[in-house]
């Protein structure tokens, strides 16, 4: 079986599967409960909790969408810093190769 045909088979499958489901919410229960989202709710929640103050609904997602936002940025960050180092990086091996062969060149000459 070719790769196509394989994949053609496995999209079938899972349309197939998808139009026997019922209840899509129920299906996909395990996945939201392990979002992001849930994550962040329940670390606010027991923020709040130590501290001793009740959250109304209002204040909670606020406070989750806070707390998420800021996760993300911190990603967001960190890629950047990725990006940046790995470009110093280049650069520098750049630098050493372009060096080298001046030195190799002045040797010949």
């Amino acid at each position: 079986m070719t790769p196509a045909q394989r994949s053609m088979r496995a999209r079938q499958a899972a349309h197939m599967s998808w139009s026997n489901t019922t209840d899509r919410r129920a299906r996909t229960a395990a996945a939201t409960k392990s979002s992001h989202w849930t994550r962040h709710e329940k670390a606010v929640r027991e923020e709040a909790a130590a501290r001793g103050e009740e959250l109304t609904d209002e204040q909670l997602e606020a406070r989750t969408r806070s707390r998420q936002q800021a996760a993300f940025n911190k990603l967001a960050a960190a890629g950047v810093a990725a990006r940046q180092a790995k470009k110093a990086a280049a650069e520098a091996a750049d630098r050493a190769q372009a060096e080298a062969k001046l030195r190799r060149r002045s040797r010949a000459a």
